[in-house]
């Protein structure tokens, strides 16, 4: 069994016997915390680590985020998500092979570390056709790197130009002709697959796991949505799912449901614990009431959100009503990075801009929350992760207090929000094992790695170009249907979302 003690470190909250702003040593055994003590209380077992001068944090959870489009970094601006995401799912999948997908998925992963994240969760598109290898590729890189992972081939049976209102009247017959013909793997192969890897890869069990993602409902039949939930009731998965990120996703939830697709959703029992509404931006009253009774979380993405003009949720009312918020960064595509210090300072601060009441403002530790606990909360992993603390996975950040951002020190969890780059993490460590050691990754060669991954960018980014020409094709309707469901009213009761 594996030991190590980590020597005088300062924890945020430190646990009872422990002084505030008392030094602690905390050991750690077989991959978790074993105890916890005031600092010098006792030989350290195992390798001593010294942590003076530290600030010792849970590791960072990054609820959502896409590693399929990491070689779309830097492509996009001033697009709305109804319009963006066609460029990162073309018409003709760029041809790619296993080791294009492992390096994609390094630089996800790579930057989630640096910014002192542990466990990163994958939505990973694999339409039309689902390459297993592909799928395995992405998993090793996780393995590799040392991080925790979470991957969710993504799930749907209506394909994506399918889940918007207006496309009969508004695309051409010869382009939807085009459209519903892309050969594509059955949706019924491509869940048949992810039971099989979960059940080899169960997110309990396995460092690098699989979760249940569904794209969303209009991207889903209910018969199909009622498979998935009922998989992952069976196996005991984590789900993940995209609700109500845009109004035109609103309008398009009257016209396929007539009712919010939260209510569409919790008719048809699929909201429960452990089950992560991505975004949800556009939502009533009820609609958060309906969340907080089914025990779901929400996925706050605010970098995102902001970036695609997506909106603001209300993270206060969620709070408020007793909704579990986690955090994420979302894909590369659309917001170019997977520094989750950025949206858990995003979170503190644009929240500030809903309403004028000071103490309902969201702060530094509620943000800070929603990046740990809540995130493990999420993922049906409140009691292994999240926290620091005797039992608790050992997925843990120690922080340079010598650096800037804590120069001079009067409240280290606020100096991190609101003032940490990433520049001050000093180590690293994951199920107890350390993954950074003095600012460098220990199990990968970060430079070779980095070389090899704008190696594979040039070689394929003719391909690139060419799948987001074929895409230009279809702008047209986009854009007709992006101004229809702008015109649409929406339920007056949604919360706003948007300044005017």
């Amino acid at each position: 069994m594996t030991r190590l003690t980590l020597t005088d470190a300062l924890m945020i909250e430190p646990p009872e016997g422990v002084e505030p702003g008392g030094r602690v040593d905390v050991e750690i055994a077989d991959g978790a915390v074993a105890e916890i003590r005031p600092a010098g209380q006792g030989a350290p077992r195992g390798e001593p680590v010294p942590a003076t001068g530290r600030l010792l944090t849970p590791g960072l959870i990054n609820g959502h985020h896409h590693s399929h489009e990491h070689y779309h970094k830097g492509r996009y601006d001033r697009l709305p998500l109804e319009l963006w995401m066609n460029y990162v799912r073309p018409l003709s999948p760029i041809p790619l092979s296993a080791r294009h997908v492992y390096l994609r998925t390094m630089v996800g992963a790579i930057q989630a570390l640096r910014s002192g994240t542990t466990t990163i969760v994958d939505d990973l598109n694999v339409s039309p056709v689902l390459i297993p290898e592909h799928v395995d590729a992405a998993l090793q890189a996780y393995e590799d790197i040392g991080i925790r992972a979470l991957v969710g081939p993504t799930l749907f049976d209506r394909p994506f130009f399918r889940a918007l209102p207006f496309v009969e009247e508004e695309f051409p017959p010869e382009l939807l002709a085009r459209l519903s013909a892309v050969k594509a793997t059955a949706p019924d192969a491509v869940l048949a697959f992810v039971r099989a890897k979960a059940v080899e890869r169960h997110p309990r069990e396995a460092r690098v796991g699989i979760l249940a993602a569904p794209s969303a409902p209009q991207r889903c039949t209910d018969g199909f949505l009622r498979q998935v939930r009922a998989m992952a009731d069976e196996i005991v998965l984590p789900v993940i799912i995209h609700v109500q990120e845009t109004r035109l996703q609103a309008v398009t939830a009257q016209r396929f449901y007539g009712r919010s697709m939260f209510a569409h959703l919790d008719a048809l029992g699929f909201l429960k614990p452990a089950t992560s509404l991505i975004h949800a931006v556009w939502v009533t009253p009820e609609d958060i009431r309906l969340i907080a009774a089914s025990g779901a979380s929400v996925q706050h993405n605010p970098n995102s959100n902001l970036k695609l003009g997506s909106g603001l949720m209300p993270m206060r009312e969620m709070l408020e009503a007793g909704v579990n918020v986690s955090l994420g960064t979302d894909g590369c595509g659309s917001i170019d990075t997977v520094d989750m210090l950025r949206a858990v300072a995003s979170t503190a601060l644009v929240q500030k801009l809903r309403g004028d009441v000071p103490e309902r403002w969201i702060d530094a530790g509620e943000a800070f929350a929603a990046a740990t606990t809540g995130g493990a909360r999420a993922l049906g992993q409140a009691d292994r992760l999240g926290r620091v603390a005797v039992g608790m996975r050992a997925d843990l950040a120690l922080w340079r207090l010598d650096s800037i951002p804590f120069v001079p020190l009067n409240d280290p969890l606020r100096q991190l929000v609101y003032g940490e780059t990433g520049a001050s993490l000093d180590r690293l460590l994951v199920d107890g094992r350390v993954v950074m050691q003095d600012g460098r990754l220990s199990l990968i060669d970060e430079a070779a790695i980095l070389s090899e991954i704008g190696a594979a960018h040039a070689e394929i980014e003719p391909a690139l170009a060419d799948a987001e020409a074929t895409v230009e094709a279809m702008m047209p309707a986009y854009r007709r249907i992006v101004a229809r469901c702008r015109d649409e009213t929406i339920d007056p009761a949604v919360l706003p979302a948007r300044l005017a």
